[in-house]
């Protein structure tokens, strides 16, 4: 009966947004109560997880899509987003950039969490593709797919770390099949499927395609400041996430690159150094700036909300008790370990939302089964990440993050955002099925 009630959810909730054309934030908190109160939750409850689930994925997201937001803003105005493009195209070539995107992805990704990876490195592909008039899908679709990848199963993410800690599983060795097992979903997730997505029409919100304003600034920035000021939030979050591997426990050191090396503060100092970098060493005054600012904050308020209430939903479907529906539903499969982690978390994804919940929850519910020694704990890692990336769609906040930045509709946000999330986790499955199978 669970699993009825969050089809019909689902269903009402495409009727009101394609249909019925409600406001998406409705739309979205409409269903939220609807799967609530069929889900027997009284109606404090339905308000005590509406509200959770808004103020989480708000307390999470709201300062950084502000300052990623403004950041690009600064980027393109200040002539980073120009410059960085000129060159990324004369090194790459124009028809291997999102083989660009796809290394850049990849790096990058290791050490943020997938929103944060998404709100710091979007704003490069939007550069990129304005500057050589490209189809902003082709470009995109292999970066988020490599950062998909990265935060779905391969450590030292902090999400597959967390799965391999449950496992206790070798992190090393993880990561080192992990790579194997990434190299193909990725490819094939991203650019070879990206060649598909070139006629998906898009419509981004302007403020992501700030007008080159030329009249009040000085020569284009140099290449070495341009492509440091859009990397240094990932410069100090990567530093805070392996600082732990330098400095011991309860050091000033790892406590000060900790603070610094929070996303949140990472972006914000990326952003006050682009004011100078972008702006005052550009010609353009603090005051002058101020509009930008404003203008950026306003830019991202929609989409904001929007996902804040997609963040309702998905806690609706946590405190209903469906995770726990399913995790019974499926106790007694009889399937192959691998096969059954990344089944178990694929289910809990899509009926749920989240990845992280789906993996953690798959790994709790299999873990009985890794400590018989019946199979390889890293390879269950894996398959457990790989299933919890697994059919993206309306009750996971990443869903309306992809369709909201790229402004297309739904049926194009299935074909694409949901296609790609689906293949690197067939994809990562079948690489797993290979390593057992070699492995024995």
């Amino acid at each position: 009966m669970p699993l009825i009630i969050v089809i019909l959810g689902v269903a009402l909730l495409l009727l009101l947004v394609t249909v019925v054309r409600l406001n998406t934030i409705f739309s979205l908190l409409i269903t939220s109560v609807a799967v609530g109160f069929a889900m027997n939750m009284s109606a404090v409850d339905i308000l005590k997880s509406v509200e959770t689930g808004v103020s989480s994925t708000m307390g999470q997201l709201a300062l950084l899509l502000a300052f990623g937001s403004l950041l690009g803003k600064l980027m393109a105005e200040g002539g980073a987003a120009e410059k960085i493009t000129t060159v990324l195209t004369a090194v790459f070539g124009r028809k291997n950039l999102p083989w660009a995107m796809v290394l850049t992805g990849f790096l990058v990704g290791i050490p943020l969490f997938y929103n944060v990876g998404f709100i710091v490195l979007v704003p490069f592909v939007f550069m990129v593709c304005a500057s050589n008039k490209m189809p902003l899908l082709y470009v995109a679709i292999p970066l988020l797919a490599a950062l998909s990848v990265t935060h779905g199963y391969l450590p030292p993410h902090p999400g597959a770390t967390a799965i391999a800690v449950t496992y206790n599983a070798d992190i090393g060795l993880t990561m080192a099949y992990g790579i194997v097992v990434a190299i193909p979903a990725i490819i094939i997730g991203g650019p070879l499927f990206g060649r598909m997505l070139k006629h998906i029409p898009t419509n981004p919100p302007t403020e992501f395609f700030p007008e080159q304003n030329n009249a009040d600034r000085k020569e284009l920035p140099g290449f070495a400041i341009s492509i440091f000021t859009g990397l240094f939030p990932i410069v100090l979050i990567a530093f805070g996430s392996f600082s732990h591997l330098i400095f011991p426990a309860g050091s000033s050191w790892l406590t000060a690159l900790r603070f610094l090396g929070d996303p949140v503060v990472a972006l914000m100092i990326a952003s006050l150094m682009a004011m100078y970098t972008m702006g005052i060493r550009q010609g353009k005054s603090l005051r002058d700036q101020s509009a930008s600012v404003e203008e950026a904050i306003r830019g991202i308020m929609m989409i904001l909300f929007i996902i804040a209430a997609s963040g309702a939903f998905k806690q609706i479907l946590v405190d209903s008790g469906v995770a726990n529906y399913i995790a019974d539903l499926t106790a007694d499969l009889s399937l192959s370990p691998l096969v059954l982690a990344w089944l178990i978390a694929g289910i809990i994804r899509l009926v749920i939302g989240s990845a992280s919940v789906a993996g953690l929850t798959a790994a709790g519910i299999m873990l009985p089964i890794v400590q018989a020694g019946d199979v390889t704990p890293e390879l269950m890692v894996l398959a457990t990440g790989a299933g919890s990336l697994m059919f993206s769609h309306v009750n996971d906040p990443g869903f309306w993050m992809f369709k909201s930045y790229f402004g297309v509709s739904m049926k194009d946000t299935f074909r694409s955002w949901t296609v790609m999330e689906t293949l690197v986790s067939v994809v990562g499955l079948i690489g797993v099925l290979i390593l057992h199978w070699l492995g024995h």
